[in-house]
């Protein structure tokens, strides 16, 4: 075998062969880069008193921002003197490869002469540029994903840009326009109104005058898939009575779990009250904890006092048996 063949893997769309003729003993040797799905790889053999294997993604942008998550079967066969010996790695599945050392596979079984690595990728991901679960780069999954994000892009730049807009929404201080189908499949109380309110009308009109026009962009933000943090966290209170009011029922989802973040002495009592009247469980033990278990209540004694002269009995009684609650534990 010729110098530079000597380095050179062979490979077919999933499957890697390094060919190597004889390697001394205490010897290093790198493959030539090879590639893979999206990526360059090396492979790499050390030889002393055992035999030291390397698989790694070439260093690139690529490899950096997005490293690949690989499946795969790998092998080492030693021709020697006609004698076939085969030793098989257990498969590694859903391994995240940066750098050399994140697969390193010693071969306690001596080999000498004439001998081939193997490797067979039984799957490689990648995380999608929108974040989200790996998906495969050959299952159609990476296209999927790619796909949707530039389908949701898209979306978005027909609400911002108006594009063949068939209805307005009038907030309380404004109005945006926006589509009818978005909106009918994303909320069934809207949908509805355009099948019997609305039906038949040319240009529709829905009035949500109970939200300014900037959480009512919010709102259609997340309805076309296309919110941004920045916008969503302002509004989530006007958000929450929304998905509630239209029935998005992952919108409520949404705030619920946002609401739960962020407990203080300046917002708790609030928080409180809309648990009890949007019927969010986790939110409301969670600021009875805050108020009764860690004591913030006394923190806020005149606005407690305020609350209570104003809040649901129900919810009053809830907080009493918290608070007795906490007495019988001291």
């Amino acid at each position: 075998m010729s110098g530079a063949a000597a380095y050179r893997v062979e490979t077919t769309s999933r499957l890697a062969q390094w060919r190597i003729e004889d390697l001394a003993a205490a010897t290093y040797r790198k493959s030539d880069p090879f590639k893979i799905g999206l990526w360059n790889w090396h492979l790499s053999v050390e030889k002393s008193r055992t035999l030291i294997i390397r698989l790694y993604p070439e260093a690139s942008t690529l490899t950096k921002e997005n490293p690949p998550i690989a499946s795969f079967m790998i092998k080492a066969i030693s021709l020697a003197a006609g004698d076939r010996k085969c030793v098989v790695h257990p498969d590694v599945i859903d391994k995240q490869l940066k750098s050399s050392e994140d697969f390193v596979w010693t071969v306690e079984v001596p080999l000498s002469g004439k001998f081939i690595i193997d490797i067979e990728f039984l799957d490689i991901k990648t995380i999608p540029p929108d974040g989200g679960e790996p998906c495969s780069i050959w299952s159609g999954g990476l296209t999927c994903s790619q796909s949707n994000h530039r389908a949701l892009a898209l979306l978005g730049r027909m609400l911002s840009e108006g594009i063949q807009t068939d209805v307005t929404v009038n907030a309380s201080d404004g109005s945006i326009s926006a589509h009818r189908a978005i909106l009918a499949s994303r909320s069934p109380i809207i949908r509805s109104m355009f099948l019997h309110e609305l039906k038949g009308k040319e240009t529709a009109a829905i009035d949500i005058s109970d939200m300014s026009v900037e959480a009512c962009r919010a709102l259609l933000n997340y309805m076309y898939g296309n919110v941004k943090e920045e916008e969503f966290f302002p509004h989530r209170l006007s958000l929450l009575h929304a998905s509630d009011k239209y029935e998005i029922s992952d919108l409520k989802d949404a705030c619920h779990e946002s609401l739960l973040e962020d407990i203080d002495t300046t917002n708790v009592l609030e928080r409180l009250q809309n648990a009890s009247v949007y019927h969010l469980p986790k939110l409301k033990s969670s600021c009875l904890l805050y108020l009764v278990k860690f004591g913030k209540i006394y923190d806020i004694r005149d606005e407690f006092r305020t609350f209570l002269q104003c809040a649901d009995r129900k919810l009053v009684a809830e907080i009493f048996d918290q608070v007795l609650g906490a007495w019988k534990g001291f």
